[in-house]
C-alpha cells in the first residue's frame, strides 16, 4: 500500500554513493596494500553503515505516493534506480571479499536484487518507450545508461555470488546491457543534435561520464563470465579508453569555464549527488582491467599488457584521489547543510 505524509526526502540517485565507495574496494584498493589489508575490513563496514543508511531512507520513499508515481512517471530521472540496484550488487562482492563468512547474507541479498531489477528492467522498456516516442524532445542524459550498468551488474553479481552461469544466458543479459546502451547513446546524441545554443557549462551533465562507465562494467560482466572472444574484450578495452579521454578533456574544459562563469565554489566544489558517478565510472574501469589482467581467458597481447601494468598504478591514484575529493566536497556539503538548519532554528 503506498503511503502518504512527510518524511525526509532523499536523492534518489544516492545509490551511486555506494557503487562509487564500493568499486573501490574491490578494485583500485588492491595498489594500496596499507588500505586494502590493514583497513580495508573497516572501510567495507563503514560502507555497509551507508548502505543501511541510505537504502532504508529510499525504502521509506520509495512507498509515499507523493514521490513514487511521478519518479516512475519521468522517463529520465526513473533510470536512477539503476544505482540501487548496482549499488547492491557492488556491496555484495565487496561482502564476499571481506566478509566471505557471511555468504548466505550476501547471496540473500542478491536474490532480493534481482527481483528487483526485473522491476527495473520494465521500467527501462516503459521509459525508452516514453522517450523514443511519446517525449522524443526531453533532453536525455547519461542517466539513461543506468540501464545498461544496472544489467550488466547483475551478471558480475550472480557469477561471483553464486555460480557460473550458463555462457547463453550471460551472453544474453549482456547483450541486453549493449542494447540499452545503444538506446541510450542514440537519445543524449539526438539530445545535443537537436539543442540549439547548448553549452559546456550548463548543459553538459555530470551523468555523462557513464558513456564509458556503462561500457566498463559491460566490459567487467563479460571477463567475470568468461563470454566473448579475447579479440571483443581487447576491442571493447581500447574503445573505452579512448572514450574516456574524449570525455574527460571535455569535462576538464567544462570546469575551466563553470569556475569562469560561476567561481570555484558554485563552479566545481558545489555537491551534487550525480557526481559520485565519476568516481564510479573510474574504479570500474580499473576493475574491468585488473581482472581481465589475472582471466587466463582472456591473454593479453604483449603490447597492451606492457601497457597496462604502467597505466594502471597511475590510474590507481587518479581513482583514491578523485574519491576523497568527492568525500571533502560530500562532508563540507553535509556541514553547511548542518550550519544552515541550526541558523534557521534560532531564529
Amino acid at each position: 500500500m503506498l503511503l502518504k505524509g512527510k518524511y525526509k526526502k532523499i536523492a534518489p540517485a544516492s545509490g551511486a554513493i555506494i557503487m562509487a565507495n564500493g568499486i573501490f574496494l574491490i578494485g583500485a584498493v588492491q595498489a594500496f596494500p596499507f588500505l586494502d589489508k590493514d583497513v580495508g575490513v573497516y572501510l567495507a563496514f563503514l560502507l555497509l553503515l551507508a548502505w543501511i543508511f541510505i537504502y532504508s531512507r529510499l525504502s521509506i520513499q520509495f512507498v509515499h505516493r507523493d514521490f513514487l508515481i511521478p519518479f516512475l512517471k519521468h522517463p529520465v530521472n526513473s533510470f536512477a534506480i539503476g544505482t540501487w540496484i548496482a549499488g547492491v550488487s557492488v556491496l555484495c562482492n565487496v561482502f564476499l571479499k571481506y566478509f566471505p563468512e557471511i555468504l548466505p547474507v550476501t547471496q540473500a541479498m542478491g536474490i532480493l536484487n534481482t527481483f528487483l531489477f526485473l522491476f527495473f528492467l520494465v521500467n527501462c522498456f516503459y521509459n525508452f518507450k516514453q522517450l523514443f516516442f511519446d517525449h522524443q524532445n526531453f533532453p536525455a542524459h547519461g542517466v539513461v545508461l543506468l540501464s545498461a550498468v544496472g544489467t550488466q551488474s547483475i551478471i558480475v553479481l550472480l557469477n561471483n555470488v553464486f555460480f557460473e552461469l550458463p555462457k547463453i544466458i550471460s551472453s544474453s543479459i549482456i547483450m541486453l546491457g549493449v542494447f540499452f546502451y545503444i538506446l541510450g547513446m542514440v537519445l543524449i546524441i539526438n539530445r545535443y543534435i537537436r539543442q540549439n545554443g547548448w553549452t559546456l557549462v550548463d548543459d553538459w551533465t555530470n551523468t555523462n561520464c557513464i558513456i564509458h562507465g556503462a561500457l566498463s562494467i559491460t566490459g567487467l560482466a563479460i571477463v567475470s563470465s568468461n563470454t566473448f572472444t579475447t579479440l571483443f574484450a581487447i576491442i571493447l578495452w581500447i574503445i573505452i579508453f579512448i572514450l574516456i579521454v574524449i570525455v574527460e578533456v571535455l569535462e576538464i574544459i567544462r570546469a575551466i569555464k563553470r569556475i569562469k562563469v560561476y567561481g570555484w565554489k558554485e563552479g566545481v566544489f558545489k555537491y551534487n549527488v550525480t557526481q559520485w558517478s565519476r568516481n564510479f565510472t573510474f574504479g570500474m574501469f580499473y576493475a574491468f582491467t585488473s581482472v581481465m589482467q589475472v582471466n587466463p581467458y582472456y591473454p593479453m597481447p604483449t603490447w597492451l599488457d606492457n601497457f597496462q601494468h604502467v597505466f594502471m598504478p597511475f590510474w590507481a591514484w587518479i581513482v583514491l584521489l578523485a574519491l576523497l575529493g568527492q568525500i571533502v566536497v560530500y562532508i563540507r556539503s553535509r556541514l553547511i547543510t548542518e550550519e544552515l538548519v541550526q541558523k534557521r532554528n534560532l531564529v
